[in-house]
């Protein structure tokens, strides 16, 4: 079965149609035509990626430029017997994917409470045993500093979630996870477990 543009398969009104109509005269030369579809892009966009990223509106604009970026130093790429629209979305797309991956990667920069903590053990026996006795140990915290600990290392939270949870700022809420850590470090670095 031959495949036809999208162009020729929808209305005349569609947007991907007013899109590649405009992309396609861009092309050409006109420079007009270039900024308007520039223009409706930018909006057709701005929606598509709103949907998936809701609630990340300064993420949204950045990636929008980001999409108009690419896609105007990737035009050459564009093959015009496809869909204008499904080449904009796969780089979309990827643009998205690389925000995403950029904002797991600076999560995993938190601190790990395993990583600081000599509780636990490079073996999984001694680290079975150094978490069983961790709510203990927890305890011994002042709140300020275990209920922050408890809720973003062990629950896996995040601050701003934590900070709403406790009625601590969350900054306040940081500086409890690091100061909690650190106690619980200089108690183990006191021979707490030196007996092995």
């Amino acid at each position: 079965m031959e495949r036809n543009t999208v162009g020729s398969r929808k209305n005349p009104g569609d947007v991907e149609a007013a899109l590649r109509g405009l992309f396609l005269r861009g092309l050409d030369g006109d420079a007009k035509a270039y900024r308007d579809f520039l223009q409706q892009l930018a909006a057709h966009l701005r929606a598509f990626l709103g949907k998936r990223l809701f609630g990340w509106p300064d993420e949204v604009e950045d990636l929008v430029q980001e999409c108009l970026l690419a896609m105007h130093n990737q035009r050459h790429t564009y093959q015009s017997d496809q869909p204008l629209t499904a080449w904009v979305h796969a780089i979309a797309r990827y643009k998205m994917i690389d925000l995403l991956r950029a904002k797991s990667a600076r999560e995993d920069l938190h601190e790990p409470l395993d990583d600081e903590l000599a509780v636990f053990a490079e073996s999984a026996e001694e680290a079975s045993d150094a978490k069983r006795d961790l709510g203990g140990l927890l305890e011994t915290l002042p709140e300020r500093q275990r209920l922050p600990i408890v809720h973003v290392k062990i629950e896996g939270r995040s601050v701003a979630e934590t900070a709403s949870l406790t009625g601590m700022s969350e900054s306040a809420v940081k500086v409890g996870i690091h100061r909690g850590l650190k106690a619980l470090a200089a108690r183990f670095g006191n021979g707490w477990g030196a007996a092995a």
